[in-house]
């Protein structure tokens, strides 16, 4: 009779479980990371009754890492997505964008040149100029605004991370005592872990290694560890080293010191998404709005200087503008610094919007200088480094010493220089509608240019009378009214004048620049069957209707003034196309990747995630399995209580 009472009690105890194990599963059924659990059932080692094997927790690893692998991924497309978004509203906007506001700056400029001493053309062109340069300060503002959004995002994401990273450690500790204790861990703090996990997947990419079947240790892409066993490992937020405006991942060496983490360490999760659009699109936009900046600065202050204005004064600088910024890294071993820094209007044609990372090698060798957005290195006959002076990109940079060989130093020629960009020009009458300048020759092949004060020495009626013949000698005239200056330049170097108007030094080549009195353009050569080109510099007589400048300013919207390759609506409109193709991409790749994390969510609901109808089926199930060994148990009572009755 015990036998048939154990097997009844085994069976209650079983179905008791079965039903605990499906109570719990409905009740579970929308929290995050619980895993669908079944009730293993076994025969009695009695050979009598069942017995519970194990609460089995249906979770399927190889599934696990794939889904966190693609949640990963597309929290960063995610991520990227919102961020990029922004950018391209802000320039496709056709009634804030800056397209309309540049085709506004040249319709005033073309107003001022049918009436260029007109007060009204002069102050509609100086509103569209205040205008345009504030919305260059309004975008460089609002760009600003989401680097520094972006440094905030990552530490938030930082903080979050080190206290998820700590919470695996705790868990890792408490299932090792929990095994220890009964021998299997419990289900539910393998949920948790396997939770937190997905979650960390969700915020940037991670490698899992599970040691032993049992403890989980998690890195970096990189192998930095952040969790190895019971121990964690914390991330810090810091200064790049080469920028002290960014913010990038850190950790702690063996020594305690705080290192660098490389940006594209990080690619999955939010803060990879972060880093992504701030490599790839913000540090770009920026660097193109800057770039957009400078060339219609000194591309307009260039031509501004050519002009007279109504006082019959040269025109000076129309547009101000911010100054390339460099950055020492802390590691290098000399105490040279960059002094000064501006633009080099003669090589403005060089100049791209990219920042730039300049080593220094042994003393005397030219430093070396490598794009960072493309990472090839600027040829070095393109590069001069002369009196701690470096020349580079449409950039001057003056160091206070000599460098050490390995120093380093982070170049922004453009980054931020549209949040100076400002009108200059606030009296109507000093704006240099009128030619100041008068050079007009087959031997100028390209633009001239005047620094101010230029031709200071001469006086109306007078000029420099030049002749270029086709071997490159040059001579001035000296004819009454002609003058001859005592050096001139040529390539930035010096040549002095000799009484005979021929200049010392080498024949001039072709494209050489000429520099005369402060004008300076490059030359061009006559053939051997043109025999000679003469050039006249002097003064130019000029009037209140005198409109030759300000037509050259407003042909300057269709010159190539942006690298020398494009003009400025063409530089503008690419990088609108630039910022809304890179979104479109953004986009379709976010859709693709989120259909497959759709699938591989579906699998794993599939195999672990519950279902209500499956577990009200088994509800029902369990109940008469219950309800079953319970009338196993009466029939023994009952059998008991007929044999004890015999013996009555």
């Amino acid at each position: 009779m015990s036998t048939i009472f154990s097997i009844g009690l085994s069976g209650l105890n079983a179905a008791q479980n079965a039903l605990n194990t499906t109570s719990n599963n409905i009740s579970n059924v929308y929290t995050p990371g619980y895993n669908r659990e079944l009730t293993i059932l076994g025969q009695s080692r009695a050979d009598a009754g069942v017995q519970v094997n194990a609460i089995q927790r249906q979770f399927n690893q190889f599934v696990a890492n794939q889904l966190n692998s693609s949640i990963s991924a597309s929290s960063a497309l995610k991520t990227y997505e919102s961020q990029i978004s922004q950018i391209d509203n802000l320039l496709a906007d056709r009634d804030a964008g800056l397209a309309p506001l540049l085709q506004n700056f040249f319709s005033s400029l073309e107003d001022l040149a049918g009436a260029p001493s007109d007060p009204s053309a002069r102050q509609g062109l100086l509103g569209t100029a205040n205008t345009l340069s504030a919305q260059f300060r309004a975008f460089d503002s609002y760009l600003q605004d989401m680097q520094e959004g972006v440094n905030g995002q990552i530490k938030d994401e930082v903080t979050q991370i080190n206290n998820m990273t700590e919470q695996l450690a705790t868990l890792n500790r408490e299932i090792a005592l929990a095994r220890a204790r009964s021998g299997e861990a419990p289900n539910s703090l393998l949920n948790q872990r396997d939770q937190l996990v997905a979650e960390l997947s969700e915020r940037m990419d991670i490698r899992l290694e599970i040691q032993d079947g049992k403890s989980y240790n998690v890195s970096l892409p990189n192998g930095q560890p952040l969790v190895s066993g019971t121990n964690h490992y914390r991330l810090e937020a810091m200064d790049a080293p080469n920028d002290p405006q960014r913010t990038v991942l850190g950790y702690r060496d063996s020594g305690g010191s705080l290192v660098a983490l490389s940006e594209s360490t990080i690619k999955g999760g939010t803060l990879g998404g972060l880093m992504t659009f701030r490599a790839e699109t913000l540090d770009k936009t920026q660097n193109q709005i800057g770039q957009l900046a400078v060339s219609l600065t000194v591309g307009f202050n260039e031509q501004h200087r050519l002009g007279q204005d109504l006082d019959g004064n040269q025109g000076g600088d129309f547009f101000s503008i911010g100054q390339p910024r460099a950055y020492s890294f802390p590691r290098n071993t000399s105490d040279a610094e960059v002094t000064a820094a501006s633009f080099d209007a003669t090589n403005i044609d060089k100049l791209r919007a990219t920042d730039y990372t300049v080593r220094f090698g042994e003393p005397g060798d030219p430093p070396q200088v490598i794009r960072k957005d493309n990472g090839q290195a600027v040829p070095a006959d393109e590069i001069s480094w002369e009196d701690n002076v470096l020349s580079f990109g449409g950039i001057t940079l003056t160091f206070s010493g000599p460098p050490d060989s390995g120093d380093r130093y982070e170049v922004q020629p453009v980054r931020r220089v549209a949040a100076n960009l400002e009108a200059e020009i606030a009296d109507l009458d000093k704006i240099a509608a009128g030619s100041f300048v008068s050079a007009t020759s087959d031997m100028i092949a390209g633009q001239v240019r005047a620094e101010s004060g230029a031709l200071g020495g001469l006086e109306a009626g007078e000029r420099y009378a030049i002749t270029l013949d086709s071997a490159g000698a040059l001579t001035f005239g000296s004819a009454v009214g002609q003058e001859m200056p005592a050096t001139v330049l040529v390539d930035g170097e010096e040549r002095t004048v000799n009484a005979d108007g021929t200049i010392s030094g080498d024949p001039l080549t072709a494209g050489a620049t000429l520099t005369v009195d402060g004008v300076s353009f490059k030359v061009k050569l006559p053939s051997a069957a043109q025999g000679e080109f003469t050039l006249d510099l002097s003064i130019a007589a000029s009037g209140t209707g005198d409109n030759r400048n300000a037509l050259a300013l407003q042909n300057l919207q269709s010159k190539s003034l942006v690298g020398g390759r494009a003009s400025l609506n063409q530089a503008y409109a690419g990088m609108v196309s630039d910022v809304g193709n890179r979104t479109n991409i953004v986009k379709v790749n976010l859709d693709a990747r989120q259909g497959l994390t759709d699938q591989l969510k579906a699998v794993q609901q599939s195999e672990s995630g519950v279902n209500l109808d499956e577990e009200a089926a088994n509800l029902i199930r369990f109940q008469q399995f219950y309800m079953a060994n319970a009338r196993v148990i009466d029939t023994a009572s009952t059998v008991f209580d007929t044999i004890l009755g015999l013996r009555n």
